[in-house]
């Protein structure tokens, strides 16, 4: 009697990928080098932080506040972090602030532009 697999029996058993893949980190490199380009040092810090994290330097608290620091005031790079975190950890942060303009406000300035 032959043991039966989970799937369907056709080929090899499917594996299932629980995290990001190597894709995934060289596009979020990519975009890290792209929005840094005039300041390659920021770049080079990230990589740093990287090696350090590998290499148990640092743990993953110490990553994320790092990284919250490092590309402060990019959100979308700090969120977009998140991909690479183990499970249990993830970066939150607080809504962002939408500047919005009273009537009256907009109104006088209108009329000062007139």
């Amino acid at each position: 009697m032959k043991r039966g697999r989970p799937d369907d029996g056709q080929g090899p058993p499917k594996k299932i990928s629980a995290g990001p893949k190597v894709k995934d980190a060289m596009g979020y490199l990519e975009k890290v080098k792209n929005k840094f380009a005039n300041k390659p040092q920021v770049y080079n810090q990230f990589l740093d932080i990287m090696k350090d994290f590998k290499s148990q330097t640092i743990n993953t608290e110490g990553v994320i506040e790092r990284v919250k620091t490092l590309f402060k005031g990019n959100r979308h790079l700090i969120l977009g972090f998140n991909q690479f975190l183990p499970p249990g950890y993830k970066i939150e942060l607080p809504p962002e602030k939408k500047t919005t303009i009273e009537f009256n406000h907009a109104v006088q300035y209108v009329a000062k532009i007139k």
